[in-house]
């Protein structure tokens, strides 16, 4: 049973968001007291577990924030299984030098080879070394330009995006965009061009973007800034998603 100072203290620390030296200071106290470690040495202690647990908070944070479809790391991504992607080169780019100097990576191929678990592999990287994310389906990023326009307040809308270090676009190509839409996705590559990170899945070769966007000026307006200081990623392996079947039948 605590004691009233005890209860004091706790409170106190709670009133200060101290949560985790709230949770942890009588245990650690006793371990000082056993191993002699100094007042400093105590404290010391109690401050940088309050500091890796606010770490681990705001990381958490961000990676809810941006909304990613799953959780997924390179450090699980199979790339014995995906011959035609350069792991040295990808664990390069999970260094994300690429947010510094602004570039853009786009990974292509076929449904199922790993596009989307790369893209977010990279997005949750970025959360852990503190940068802003956004991950949004290609749908998902039309419909909240067209919406904004709707409301008379695209570029409030578009200024808030580049303010976030790294977007993900997932699954360009999947539908036809119309062509206003297809202005407004113009518009929004425009503003980041230079100035901030996309990251782009697509099922679809350059030479078929018109048919994505339905005007082949626009598309290879969009292609000219997208692709340019970018990384691209031709996949043309297996589906992990078919792997994952038949090893599923095999069990």
């Amino acid at each position: 049973m605590k004691s009233e100072l005890n209860e004091r203290l706790t409170n106190i620390l709670k009133e200060l968001h101290l949560k985790e030296i709230s949770e942890i200071y009588e245990v650690e106290a006793e371990q000082a007291a056993k191993t002699k470690l100094s007042y400093v040495g105590y404290l010391s202690k109690l401050f940088e577990a309050e500091i890796l647990s606010k770490t681990d908070r705001s990381i958490n944070r961000k990676i809810s924030l941006a909304k990613f479809t799953k959780v997924s790391t390179i450090e699980e991504f199979d790339f014995a299984f995906q011959p035609s992607i350069n792991d040295t080169y990808m664990r390069e780019l999970a260094n994300l030098g690429f947010l510094e100097k602004k570039e853009n990576i786009l990974f292509m191929g076929p449904p199922g080879v790993g596009k989307t678990h790369l893209a977010i592999a990279l997005g949750i990287k970025a959360c852990i070394a503190k940068y802003r994310v956004a991950f949004y389906s290609a749908k998902e990023l039309m419909d909240l330009l067209y919406s904004s326009l709707i409301e008379n307040n695209l570029t409030e809308r578009i200024e808030s995006l580049a303010r976030i270090q790294l977007i993900v676009i997932d699954e360009i190509g999947y539908m036809p965009i119309d062509k206003e839409k297809a202005n407004l996705f113009f518009q929004f590559i425009s503003r980041r061009y230079e100035s901030g990170s996309i990251i782009v899945t697509t099922n679809m070769p350059f030479d078929q973007w018109d048919q994505v966007f339905g005007d082949q000026v626009i598309s290879s307006a969009i292609l000219d800034r997208l692709a340019h200081h970018c990384h691209i990623f031709n996949i043309n392996g297996n589906s992990y998603r078919m792997k994952e079947r038949l090893e599923k039948l095999e069990v």
